[in-house]
């Protein structure tokens, strides 16, 4: 089934990534520690990414944007990369 996956192969490696940074780093730091060591560890796996990126939110047949969020990392211009400094995630953070 998880051959079917959609940028499996860019998944696997911001995952493997962000492992790292766990592993490494653990616990207590901000959010902005953990996104640069992030962008390193994407950096040694050859993916391309933006960080930061405002994004307009559109909402059904509405012509103009009803909002914008900032995205942590845009990966290969395909994958949305949030990053939580929390010690457990909670609802709110899965919107």
């Amino acid at each position: 089934m998880d051959k079917d996956l959609k940028y499996k192969d860019i998944t696997e490696k911001i995952i493997g990534a962000s492992f790292e940074v766990h592993s490494f780093l653990g616990n207590g730091f901000q959010e902005v520690i953990y996104q640069r060591a992030l962008a390193y560890e994407l950096n040694q796996r050859n993916l391309r990414f933006a960080r930061e990126i405002e994004q307009d939110i559109y909402y059904k047949d509405i012509d103009k944007p009803i909002g914008r969020r900032r995205a942590d990392f845009v990966v290969e211009n395909n994958v949305l990369v949030e990053l939580k400094a929390v010690k457990a995630l909670e609802d709110v953070h899965l919107a």
